[in-house]
């Protein structure tokens, strides 16, 4: 039983599944399209918000430090991601990795994950795009009712019906074809980045010295009930995590690994790469390090425009500006906002239809949904599923509580792909690879105690959340993958012939 839980798929076979008309995807994107989605999916909320929350309650202006940590770990990761994205150019991301080097079951349990992780991510962001345009249209006079955005106190009834058409809308933009995807994603990211680059440049020119004073205020143990405080850190190590302090900068880099989370997301779209060996490493890479300097610049910026101390936690950039005496910004940082949101939604919904695509073609998932549109040339029917179903969670629940379950999913997928790159430099040393992770097994090995030590800086309550999803899987996969596996049938046809 064990040899078929570990089965491997082979990359030659995996490649071979893509050319199968009925399961084609086609290939359109560009290495500039992939660094576009990994810089519009990096760049949300946790630009606008979270600089804020981390300086004043966890590292002070030293958060400038903290997102160079998050993304020297992220950073780590990317080395992985992007040579098997370069050797398995297949959809799916970790999963079709870990098919790969690990066996099914693994790929079974990392996929899985994934489905949750961009499920929730969507719905999450659609909730807070929501929120967005509702105060923009509050402020021009227009009111939606209260039963329509979610949060009616009278009835107790509520549907936020901006979330959950947005949603429906980006389902139909993936369902009509990857280059429309890119093309509103490049004109989205465009005005996101500007508005992020207003704030640098703006804001550089009301940055007061005596703010960052002292750059790294006293270490003090975080407060109990803390928002992320761990008892699994000090059960295992045996210390208290610390806000302030060289230790809160690693705190604060729990956090702010919020906003990195994303650019993993790049590597799904491998099969619909016109030169994924080229291109695949370059748009990993290269939108994680726009965005890790774009988010030290404005973490430097707000810090020194207004006292740590005093950061809001809601709006930390629009704020900053309001104390400074320019308002007007407060009004384009949070245009930026709700735009930047879009382009999130649509790469994580891209994300995880093609997780869901390539579960389906292997059969772990029914074959139905594998078939591509004979037009677009797009999985349409995991599209509009999964579409749907996150409109609707989107409509009913802001999953503010679940938003955690983001972040250990991301960092779980990447512990299994950092593994998987050691594993598959020693089983298949023979296949090409475009791009090789420098030091290995040194740099895989790091970027799994990196991840590993983020994971453990999370709450307790996160952690069995993540175990309740994790064993509705298994009895998922044992009650219907593993005995409709195409790589299961296909050994057996082998075995009989």
């Amino acid at each position: 039983m064990s040899s078929t839980l570990f089965r491997t798929k082979k990359v030659e076979q995996s490649i071979l599944d893509t050319e199968e008309p009925e399961h084609a995807l086609k290939k359109s994107l560009s290495a500039l399209d992939l660094t576009v989605f990994g810089v519009g999916v990096i760049i949300g909320t946790g630009i606008f918000v979270l600089t804020g929350k981390v300086a004043k309650e966890n590292a002070g202006p030293s958060v400038a430090l903290a997102f160079v940590v998050a993304g020297v770990v992220c950073g780590l990761a990317a080395l992985c991601y992007a040579e098997f994205a370069s050797t398995v150019p297949v959809a799916g991301s970790a999963y079709t990795f870990s098919y790969a080097s690990l066996g099914e079951l693994p790929a079974w349990i990392i996929g899985w994950d994934l489905v949750l992780e961009f499920a929730l991510g969507t719905a999450v962001v659609a909730v807070g795009w929501s929120g967005y345009v509702r105060s923009l249209l509050d402020n021009a006079g227009w009111h939606l009712p209260e039963s329509l955005s979610g949060r009616d106190g009278a009835t107790g009834f509520g549907f936020d019906i901006l979330a959950a058409a947005l949603v429906l809308v980006l389902t139909v933009i993936l369902v009509l074809g990857m280059k429309l995807s890119a093309r509103v994603t490049t004109v989205v990211v465009a005005i996101k980045v500007a508005v992020v680059l207003i704030v640098i440049i703006a804001g550089a020119f009301f940055v007061t010295a005596d703010n960052y004073k002292p750059f790294i205020p006293k270490a003090q143990p975080q407060e109990a009930g803390s928002s992320i405080q761990s008892p699994l850190v000090q059960l295992m190590f045996g210390y208290t995590p610390t806000d302030f302090g060289v230790m809160g900068i690693f705190t604060a880099a729990s956090v702010v690994f919020f906003a990195f989370i994303g650019f993993d997301v790049v590597a799904t779209a491998a099969e619909e790469t016109k030169n994924p060996q080229r291109d695949m490493p370059r748009g990993i890479l290269g939108s994680l390090l726009i965005c890790t300097t774009l988010y030290v610049a404005v973490s430097i910026v707000v810090t020194g425009m207004q006292k740590y101390s005093e950061l809001s936690i809601d709006a930390p950039l629009a704020d900053a500006f309001k104390a400074t005496g320019h308002p007007w910004y407060a009004g384009v940082i949070s245009f930026g906002a709700a735009i930047g949101l879009t382009t999130v939604c649509l790469i994580l919904l891209l994300g995880q239809t093609r997780v869901f695509f390539a579960m389906s073609r292997d059969g772990l998932l029914p074959r139905f949904f594998s078939v591509v549109h004979p037009r677009f040339k797009t999985p349409y029917r995991p599209t509009i599923l999964l579409g749907v179903i996150i409109a609707i969670l989107a409509g009913f629940t802001s999953l503010s509580e679940l938003a955690e379950l983001v972040n250990i999913g991301t960092l779980f997928a990447f512990v299994v792909v950092a593994l998987g790159v050691v594993i598959l430099r020693r089983t298949r040393p023979d296949l090409p690879r475009a791009f090789r992770t420098p030091l290995v097994p040194f740099i895989p090995i790091l970027s799994v105690l990196a991840s590993l030590w983020l994971m453990l800086n999370l709450p307790a309550e996160t952690w069995i959340r993540f175990g309740i999803w994790m064993a509705i899987g298994f009895i998922v996969y044992f009650a219907y993958g593993r005995s409709h596996s195409r790589l299961g049938r296909q050994e057996e046809a082998g075995k009989g012939a």
